[in-house]
């Protein structure tokens, strides 16, 4: 027969079976997220709201999209605009490639 110290040990030993839940935040993947509030959006790409705002408006940044009643912009669609936007020596490669000296 068991004891009850003995039956104690075994419980404590041996926790019951549970379901095993993953919240967002214990999700054991590693990737970064597809759609982006405004704030992370501008950070994403290195500036501030307010330039990115300029930036969307002029057509140079994606427009966001709407999920639900948030807005989100598509983070593929950001790292696209991003290419391209023009390099510090702007102008064409191929004009520059064989520029004459």
């Amino acid at each position: 027969m068991v004891s009850g110290r003995e039956n104690r040990r075994a419980k404590i030993a041996a926790p019951p079976a549970r379901r095993k839940t993953v919240s967002r935040a214990a999700d054991s993947l590693s990737y970064p997220p597809r759609g982006l509030s405004r704030e992370e959006a501008a950070r994403y790409v290195g500036l501030g709201t307010t330039k990115f705002d300029e930036l969307v408006k002029e057509g140079k940044m994606p427009k966001p999209k709407r999920v639900g009643s948030r807005t989100v912009w598509d983070r593929v669609a950001l790292d696209i605009a991003f290419t391209d936007l023009p390099d510090v020596d702007s102008g064409n490669f191929f004009d520059r490639l064989y520029a004459v000296k």
